[in-house]
């Protein structure tokens, strides 16, 4: 049997400033097991090819920002790839070779899920800080809603079924009631009609928010709901509305969607359901295994959505993995969590498929490392775990995109890191992470660091496929592994969406991105500063941090004149924007510039105690323009070691994504990785 496969290139953001440049990509499809798919007809545009008997393929494309790749196939689940043209340009010299892609094949009783995180498209949406654009507005409400979901829809259309967690009451004003708690959502209803035009299916309402206007607000939210036909379950007017399954037929199999959250609440009315009392379903370990077993009796698929954890944290709590083991135990299928707004690691248990933290999905926290989250596939065959598969996403300006570059491998070593640490295989598809239910022997390889005469450097996107266990150069130079605290360091996927990246205070700064000079790439940020002055600096304060880890501040600058390099902190109770204007700036270093481009690598220790969130800053004197690029806030989670000596990968260090040395590396280096 021939089967035809279309594969089509979708071409984001040309970059039109630059003179038009053609390259050479390629790629192998095979089947998920592994056999080459011939005859596929691969077409961008206007341009076809057909692969080989082999799988291969090869076209040229133009140059683009972002490359988009669906590939879909009779009998084959479809999808979809994104890459940057940067990260392309920098992991493969010559012709861009994109190795296996590996599509899975339909089966009868095979189902593909689709899971985000937390869903939310209120406050800072309608009302931003820092003088940031709006994305939500009165007048636009219903096309702003939808852009705002556009990139990432392609990819939740590729499932049979998909949900998210909706962390927001529903209203189209402010509720009359409020729930006595610090932080409380509300989004607009067409926040429901996006979602489910994007193609989500279901949504759990087993949360803390889902109750934040009490009563009213849960009114409003489940008329909503009712009047989009958006499926949910985990809430509802009394325990026993709340604790119900949404029952549905996925495929001809027969599932039961449960949603719950943790924990009561100290703040009365609580958020939970109660007999004569509405809110969210209280997944406590007696509800979490009576409802399973009871979905498990009626012969249903059981998913149990749990939403609990410790906010920020690399790891699940003990209450959390032991709900979800009972929900796994009690006969669940599959256990998905979310609350911490970070991605947490994934556990194969008794054959069953736990996700820890699913992160934030669309949600608009301007903390750092809560952009970089996932979305997951789960391919069920009935009640069987077959396979799992990991699309990075990054909140860009609180949008949901693809991932790529340096924001696809934070993501995936992050996750490789978490995930080992449970005996459970990481492995990879094309840019995508893939968990399978069997173990696999780790292996190492090797891949080159190029001399690029520097101290600080980022890890080649291959990287991301183990860790790090020794370096070998023929210099004498010890190496230590660290973590960008910043997003978006080399500026490249800036303007690649229709939401600008806002880790940087550009709309308060005297810099600009332009493509005018670069270090790396294309783009980097000018200085438009008048009477020799400027400054830039990180947006907000990053909140996730290890006080008193070492740390480096790094970027690649070029202009006549000097850079003081400072960093300023969030007293543990100082108010935020108090602290952005006020907080004293605590310099680490000065530095006379040359009119070259030059490495600054200031190096500090971050506050010990009494700071809740750092940030760091330059202030510029200068004659004529400045640039600066590849920014970087790098908190160290290793010593520096022989170089020959392997790192121990406690204190987060496996999810690295920058190298030091101690002298500038100037000459190409081979990094060992180990996968595992």
């Amino acid at each position: 049997m021939i089967l035809r496969i279309v594969l089509t290139v979708c071409l984001l953001l040309p970059l039109v400033t630059k003179a038009e440049s053609l390259m050479m990509l390629s790629g192998k499809v095979v089947t998920d097991t592994n056999k080459p798919i011939a005859n596929a007809h691969i077409k961008i545009g206007d341009t076809s090819v057909v692969t080989s008997s082999e799988g291969d393929f090869s076209l040229e494309l133009s140059k683009h920002a972002i490359y988009a790749l669906d590939i879909s196939a009779s009998n084959f689940y479809s999808m979809r790839f994104s890459y940057s043209h940067f990260e392309l340009e920098n992991s493969h010299t010559g012709n861009i070779d994109l190795g296996k892609i590996t599509l899975v094949a339909k089966k009868k009783e095979r189902v593909l899920l689709a899971f985000g995180g937390d869903v939310m498209m209120g406050r800072r949406y309608a009302n931003p800080y820092f003088d940031n654009p709006t994305l939500i507005h009165d007048e636009t409400i219903a096309t702003d809603t939808k852009a705002i979901v556009q990139y990432m829809a392609p990819y939740i259309k590729k499932a049979d079924f998909a949900a998210v967690n909706l962390e927001s009451q529903i209203a189209d004003k402010t509720p009359t009631q409020r729930a006595p708690k610090s932080v409380t959502f509300f989004s607009p209803p067409e926040t429901i009609s996006a979602l489910k035009d994007a193609g989500v299916d279901y949504v759990t309402l087993g949360n803390n928010h889902t109750y934040d206007y009490l009563d009213s607000g849960l009114k409003s939210t489940l008329e909503a709901l009712n009047y989009y036909q958006m499926p949910y379950s985990g809430a509802g007017v009394n325990e026993a509305e709340a604790l119900k399954a949404y029952r549905t037929s996925i495929q001809g199999n027969q599932y039961a969607m449960l949603g719950y959250v943790g924990w009561e609440g100290s703040a009365q009315p609580s958020q939970t359901a109660a007999k004569v009392k509405g809110g969210a379903a209280h997944g406590s370990y007696d509800n979490i295994v009576a409802t399973v077993k009871r979905e498990v009796a009626d012969n249903r698929v059981t998913v149990a959505q749990y939403h609990g954890s410790l906010e920020y944290q690399d790891e699940p709590s003990m209450m959390t993995e032991t709900r979800l083991k009972a929900a796994i135990d009690a006969g669940a299928d599959l256990a998905i969590a979310h609350h911490p707004h970070v991605a947490q690691g994934f556990e194969v248990y008794n054959e069953k498929l736990i996700a820890y933290s699913m992160g934030n999905f669309i949600f608009d926290q301007f903390f750092y490392a809560t952009n970089h989250s996932f979305m997951l596939y789960v391919w069920m065959d009935g009640e069987r775990f077959y396979r799992a598969e990991v699309v990075p996403v990054y909140l860009q300006g609180y949008v949901p995109t693809p991932a790529t570059g340096t924001h696809r491998t934070r993501m995936l070593t992050r996750l490789d890191e978490l995930t080992s640490k449970r005996n459970t295989h990481f492995a990879r598809n094309a840019g995508h992470g893939v968990i399978l239910p069997n173990i696999k022997v780790a292996k190492e390889f090797e891949i080159t660091l190029p001399a690029q005469n520097k101290r600080v450097l980022p890890l080649p996107y291959r990287a991301s496929e183990g860790h790090v266990t020794a370096v070998k150069t023929s210099e004498i130079n010890r190496y230590r592994l660290g973590i960008n605290l910043i997003n978006n360091a080399n500026l490249e996927t800036h303007m690649a969406y229709y939401s600008h990246d806002r880790g940087f205070n550009l709309d308060q700064s005297s810099f600009q991105i332009s493509d005018k000079q670069a270090f790396s790439g294309d783009y980097a940020l000018q200085s438009q500063g008048d009477n020799g002055r400027s400054q830039l600096a990180m947006t907000n304060f990053t909140r996730v941090y290890r006080a008193g880890n070492p740390a480096t501040v790094s970027a690649m600058v070029k202009g006549k004149g000097r850079v003081n390099v400072y960093w300023q902190g969030r007293k543990t109770r100082g108010k935020l924007l108090d602290s952005l204007k006020n907080g004293k700036k605590h310099r680490i270093d000065s530095i006379e510039l040359n009119g070259n481009w030059q490495e600054i690598a200031s190096e500090f220790n971050t506050p010990r105690v009494g700071y809740r969130s750092i940030r760091v800053l330059f202030e510029f004197e200068h004659s004529g323009e400045v640039y600066i690029d590849d920014i970087a806030f790098i908190e160290w989670r290793t010593p520096f070691l022989p170089k020959q000596q392997q790192a121990h990968f406690h204190n987060g260090a496996g999810h690295a994504t920058y190298i030091g040395f101690e002298q500038p590396l100037k000459k190409a280096a081979g990094l060992v990785i180990k996968q595992r």
